[in-house]
């Protein structure tokens, strides 16, 4: 059985830390909020590809929960998480608890312009200041040369990538592809929410994906003829209620009117009260 090392504390965390570089690894980072499914795998299967030291992080991080969301209700499975990156040959485990990470009077937040100000961001007006902060301290405590984030959550990884930038951190962000369920769904812990009613319901949003890239293959340019068709998809489906769909620039999240170049389609839908989110580069 592969040996995996529990960390409970910041300081713990960046004397592993302190201790591997000093070793000469490379660190590679996978940050998840646990309930690992096969997409959190392949991050860590990613990961492995760039350095010798892989680092996960399992933190439901309440900073980027608003009020009425499933902050509570967020499924965890913590035993079942620690066998499962055990198996992916993770070397180090970062579990801390929300007082350890935030403590008492806590007042530093980071916060970015633009990029939060679409998509998700529109109707989570917290939710990209808490990802945001609790990542810049997470790389300040696991202090990686590399972390690997999934393209689901397509805005994060934007908003992640810029914040390294604007900030100058020495790190090294890799995007890895979406990873589906058999049945084209794009996994996500909050899959476990679904009924199997509405499981087929939520097939709609790959479906309008497709749809939408069909048509783009096809010779079709104008995004809100695009987006009206997915709607008209989507909500063929009984209990299924829109957020956003949108047809956006991939690097500023800018809505797209005229599609001339390859650009990015994201959509998010609530199916029952589950909120899914879903995106596809389209290219004409």
């Amino acid at each position: 059985m592969r040996v995996i090392e529990i960390i409970h504390t910041i300081a713990k965390m960046q004397s592993y830390a302190d201790q591997s570089r000093g070793k000469g690894n490379i660190i590679v980072f996978v940050p998840t909020m646990g309930y690992l499914h096969a997409g959190h795998l392949s991050l860590m299967q990613e990961g492995l590809k760039h350095g010798d030291d892989l680092v996960v992080s399992i933190f439901i991080n309440p900073t980027q929960f608003g009020p009425g969301e499933d902050l509570d209700a967020y499924p965890r499975d913590l035993e079942r998480d620690i066998e499962l990156v055990r198996k992916e040959g993770t070397k180090a485990l970062f579990t801390p608890e929300a007082k350890e990470i935030y403590g008492s009077h806590y007042q530093t937040y980071v916060a970015l312009d633009k990029l939060p100000d679409h998509l998700c961001g529109i109707s989570r007006p917290i939710h990209f200041r808490g990802v945001a902060t609790v990542v810049a301290k997470l790389f300040n405590i696991v202090k990686p040369h590399i972390a690997v984030f999934g393209q689901k959550d397509y805005q994060q990884l934007i908003v992640i990538r810029q914040m390294v930038k604007d900030l100058n951190f020495d790190i090294n962000i890799i995007g890895a592809p979406i990873v589906r369920e058999p049945d084209g769904i794009a996994m996500s812990s909050r899959n476990s929410y679904l009924t199997p009613r509405q499981r087929i319901c939520a097939l709609s949003l790959y479906e309008s994906l497709l749809n939408a890239r069909r048509l783009v293959e096809s010779g079709e340019k104008d995004a809100v003829k695009i987006i009206a068709a997915a709607s008209d998809l989507i909500k063929s489906h009984p209990e299924t209620t829109i957020d956003y769909i949108a047809v956006c620039d991939s690097e500023t999240l800018d809505e797209v009117q005229i599609i001339e170049q390859p650009v990015l389609m994201a959509l998010a839908v609530k199916v029952g009260t589950t909120r899914l989110i879903d995106n596809m580069i389209l290219k004409p």
